[in-house]
């Protein structure tokens, strides 16, 4: 895991969260090409907005992910874009 700090204009930062998030009704869809797409899809939405993965696990039921995020992106940001553009694909 990464410790080093990110730098803005004017600012030196460290913001890390911790998301879980699920499907619908917790019902174990993440498996197999279904689990390697919505894999590498968080990592180009991640890629697009600046937000290193420090670690990231997909589960059949349930998903896991710290990631480094720039302090003006607010946190229901970062899940709403990850969230939205995964479900629309």
């Amino acid at each position: 895991m990464t410790t080093a700090y990110r730098k803005g204009s004017h600012t030196v930062y460290q913001c890390h969260y911790h998301f879980v998030f699920i499907p619908k009704y917790r019902k174990p869809v993440l498996r197999g090409e279904v689990a390697v797409k919505l894999r590498d899809l968080v990592r180009e939405i991640c890629k697009s907005y600046d937000i290193e993965i420090l670690k990231g696990h997909v589960r059949p039921d349930h998903v896991h992910l710290l990631l480094s995020v720039p302090q003006t992106i607010s946190p229901s940001r970062v899940m709403n874009a990850i969230k939205g553009k995964s479900s629309i694909r």
